[in-house]
């Protein structure tokens, strides 16, 4: 029995907070576990090839880490002898398992044959999976999406895949070309249950319980990873768990959201970052927190243009200082902004500077 699975629930599917670069650092975990643990983290990815270290901050997640919960390195890259050299390092932390990265579709990274761009070349995955298997003592997961250019890519990407013993696969339900745009392809996910023999978890617009249970009834999936629904509503994991034990389903006000943005904004506030920069920074999860909360949209449009810190909590209290439910799911328009796909290749691409 592995590392990993002693820690899956038997009697419900797995959550798992996704990687996000640039979000799901020490600070961000220490929001999410005050408002409900998922079973597992996901570290930001640890960036490898020749010369690269461990980075520090990522490492400080592990090391840190405030939630209770097990810790799931991610890395991403193409050396072989670099991923071997890496993941022998991170396994001096206290993690469970180690994950490659297969999944981000940033152009940046791409454009290097990492992460989404190494599905182009099944060969060279084979060869990756190979070496590292060998080389990870603890669990080893792999995060991946459906294809690079059509989702008729995956069956020779789940012929790879089947050929090797890791501890259980991520599919995000789209190809690298989609990047967040369609809908999830939810019966590929479902080839996958069907075809590994180890546990696949599903990815990919898990917005709500709703859609949680969709996604699970549809694939059949052991565990579901949640990444930007688990930025607009960090409760998300905790309402999952009440919702499969039968008990009342929380819902936040937006006195809660109020009180979640506040958390968030003094967390990853940086002791040498200015007003605007950090004002700026928010407006990027805002950018998810924000979505259907007032008519048209008004917050999300008020709060993009606000540059102090008075103006942003102005703007907030004005919205979020009353005891309306949240809405249970962004609009269906607000999924398809182009400010908000933006965000999302930054959330990939993971730019710090």
């Amino acid at each position: 029995m592995s590392a990993l699975s002693v820690h899956l629930p038997t009697n419900r599917p797995a959550l798992i907070l996704a990687p996000m670069q640039d979000v799901t650092d020490l600070p961000f975990m220490g929001v999410i576990h005050r408002r409900g643990d998922p079973d597992f983290y996901f570290t930001e990815y640890f960036r490898v090839h020749r010369d690269s270290r461990p980075e520090r901050h990522i490492l400080r997640s592990i090391d840190e880490n405030p939630t209770g919960r097990p810790i799931i390195a991610q890395m991403i890259g193409v050396d072989i002898p670099s991923l071997v050299r890496t993941a022998t390092k991170l396994q001096r932390h206290p993690i469970v398992a180690i994950d490659l990265n297969l999944g981000c579709p940033a152009p940046i990274v791409c454009s290097k044959n990492a992460g989404g761009g190494l599905l182009r070349n099944p060969q060279q995955i084979d060869e990756i999976l190979g070496a590292l298997r060998s080389a990870i003592g603890c669990g080893f997961t792999v995060k991946t999406r459906v294809g690079f250019d059509s989702p008729e890519e995956f069956p020779r990407l789940l012929e790879v895949f089947a050929r090797h013993d890791f501890d259980a696969l991520t599919v995000h339900g789209r190809t690298v070309r989609e990047m967040y745009r369609t809908a999830v392809h939810l019966s590929r996910i479902r080839d996958a249950v069907d075809t590994i023999a180890h546990p696949v978890f599903a990815n990919g617009n898990v917005l709500s319980v709703r859609l949680a249970k969709q996604t699970i009834a549809e694939t059949g999936a052991a565990g579901l990873m949640i990444g930007r629904g688990a930025i607009r509503n960090p409760w998300i994991f905790r309402q999952l768990r009440e919702e499969s034990e039968g008990r009342p389903v929380f819902i936040p006000t937006l006195r809660d959201v109020r009180e979640y943005i506040e958390d968030l904004f003094q967390a990853v506030r940086r002791p040498d970052g200015t007003e605007l920069g950090h004002v700026a920074k928010m407006k990027k999860y805002l950018n998810f927190i924000g979505q259907g909360i007032g008519g048209d949209e008004a917050f999300l449009r008020e709060v993009r243009r606000v540059a102090t810190e008075r103006e942003f909590w102005e703007c907030c209290d004005r919205h979020l200082l009353r005891d309306d439910p949240m809405p249970a799911e962004p609009p269906r328009r607000a999924l398809l902004d182009a400010r908000s796909e933006r965000m999302d290749q930054e959330l990939a691409a993971g730019s710090r500077g």
